[in-house]
Parts: structure tokens; sequence; C-alpha cells
């Protein structure tokens, strides 16, 4: 047996401190937020038996100004509110799992959003992802929710499409609808080429927007079908659908004969590439102009292969939810079509 040495030592003692440190700070945020919880509950309580708007906003105003002078800023008017509207949205057993998963900045976050399938989502995702408040912050900022497949669909189906996803990975909630690609510094007119060079120059800021468990393969991949060589731009595997993704980068809007042309990559992988264990392959057409009614019309979001926008600057919010509203309403009309 090795005699230990003193750098040993002290890595073994640094790994026991970093860990104690971890488990206390999950174990003292569990109880703040459990404490807040508690308040906000007896906030609302009261305020509930009396009746009266007014009373709540005079009752926290008296209770801030006493509990700040005793406890410090931490109980401030805003900070009672926040403690009320997370009492209001989470159950106790809830709020007990929620603080071993999140800081109660998390929490804050959360209950600002006022739709609960869109605060569904963020909290399954940030969990599966372990996103810091930051990173939530961002992907709330980019719209992640209004830019996913999952969203243009009744709340009943987002509901049992997050349900499914705590068990398996679901597409809806993985592939967007929209890829906002503002890292790649290109000029106003580029190449085909030059833009998949850019997104291998910024590999893992593309990785990141792609989502959660997207490692890279290969690009040009080649595809020799007949004695002709064709050659899918790139291609990665996701790890928790155990399968290969074969993206192809258009410049213009989304036409037929492209889903064609992916069909064909996908046949050759599924005969060539497929490891045992693995699921078929899927394909992500990316395109630098959304033509949602072609998509719609050719039901390729319930098809092996998916096709999204590609936008080299992050528009303004507004427009991503006008366009998730021009996909709710194409996708209604085409089921009402259908029946």
């Amino acid at each position: 047996m090795n005699k230990p040495t003193k750098k040993t030592l002290y890595n073994a003692i640094v790994s026991l401190i970093e860990t104690a440190k971890s488990e206390t700070a999950v174990y003292v945020n569990a109880k703040v937020s459990l404490l807040y919880w508690h308040i906000g509950t007896m906030i609302n309580k009261e305020v509930l038996l009396n009746k009266r708007a007014t009373y709540g906003t005079e009752i926290l105003a008296t209770l801030s100004q006493e509990l700040t002078q005793h406890y410090g800023r931490g109980y401030s008017y805003s900070a009672l509110t926040r403690m009320s509207k997370i009492a209001a949205c989470f159950t106790k057993q809830n709020i007990a799992t929620l603080s071993q998963q999140f800081s109660y900045s998390h929490l804050i976050e959360f209950v600002a959003i006022e739709e609960k399938v869109k605060r569904d989502f963020y909290m399954q995702l940030a969990a599966e992802g372990n996103w810091s408040l930051r990173q939530l912050r961002e992907q709330m900022d980019k719209m992640l929710f209004e830019r996913t497949a999952v969203a243009k669909k009744p709340a009943k189906q987002i509901t049992e499409a997050i349900t499914k996803h705590k068990k398996t990975p679901h597409p809806d909630l993985i592939f967007k609808t929209s890829y906002v690609l503002d890292f790649l510094n290109l000029p106003p007119f580029f190449s085909e080429a030059a833009l998949e060079k850019a997104l291998l120059d910024n590999l893992q800021a593309f990785i990141m927007e792609l989502g959660n468990g997207f490692t890279f393969v290969e690009r040009q991949k080649r595809i020799p079908v007949d004695a002709v060589d064709y050659h899918l731009d790139l291609l990665f595997y996701h790890r928790k659908f155990k399968r290969l993704i074969a993206i192809d980068l258009k410049l213009g809007k989304f036409k037929p004969e492209y889903k064609g042309q992916m069909e064909l990559y996908l046949r050759w992988l599924r005969k060539n590439e497929m490891q045992k264990g693995e699921e078929t392959p899927l394909g992500l057409l990316l395109c630098s102009e959304g033509n949602t009614e072609h998509i719609e019309l050719l039901m390729l979001d319930e098809d092996e292969i998916k096709v999204a926008q590609y936008l080299t600057e992050l528009p303004s919010k507004k427009w991503f939810i006008e366009k998730m509203h021009r996909s709710i309403e194409i996708a209604k009309n085409s089921n009402e079509n259908n029946l």
C-alpha cells in the first residue's frame, strides 16, 4: 500500500470540506425555503379570513416594517409578497422537494411565470439541466418555452408531454421551432459553408442552444448511395434519446424536396451507422427563413424529421410570441380540416 503524501492528504481533506459545504448549503436552502413558505401561508390565511384586498396590503406593510426592524431587509414588503405568492403556488410537499433542487431565488423566478404549463416547463428543464439562476434567466429571456415545439399545443397536451419527459425524453421539449445563433458574428450575407464553419468554431455555444444531451459526432458526413456521394452537414448524438441526430443547414425557406433528401440520409444512417440498443435517427432541417404552413401541411412535427428556423440575431420577445401564435393558429386549422 502506497504511503499517503501531503498532497493526497490535502486533496482528500478538501474533498471532505467541499462535500460538507455543499450538503450544508442544500440543507440551509431547504430550511429557508420552508420557513418562507410557512410565513407566506400564514399571511395568505390571515388575508383570506378577512376577505379584503386592502387589508392584505395594510397587514403586509405593517409586518414588513416590524420584521425589517428586527431581522433586516430580508423581510421587506416585496419579500413578503413573494413569500405569499410562493405559498399560493406550491404545496408543502412541493416546496420540500423543490428546495432540494433549487435555490429560493429560483423559486421566485418560477412563481413570476403566470401560466402553469409554462412554469412547469421551466421547472422540469431547469432541474434536468441543473441550471444556475443566471442560466434560468437567460433561457427565459430568450423565450425558450415559446420556441419549443410543445408551445403550440393545447395546455393538456403540454402537461402530458412534461409528465412523459420526466421518464423518457420527449422530442417536443427538446426540439425548437427557432434556434438563436446570435453568437456566430456572421455578415449580413453568408453561405451555407460559412454558416457551418461558424457553428463549428462556436461548437460549445451551438450545443448549448441545441439543448441538454447533444454531443458532436462529425461534419460533412459522407453518405454514399449508388456511386453518388452525398454529404450531411452535421451529425450529432443525443445521449438521452440514444439516437443519432442529422442536421442539414439551408439558406432561405424550407422546400418540400428537403424532406426527401433528409429521408435518404436517415435511412442510410439507420442501415449503416445505427448501433445495437439505439433508437432510429432523427433529422433536423435548419432554415434561415420560416414558412410554418408548408411544415404543418407535410406534418413534419409528427415525423422523424423536424424543421426549424435559425436566427443570427436575437429578435424581440414580441416576434417570438407572434410566431408561436401563428403556429398555433395554423396547427388548429390543420386539425379542424382533418376532422
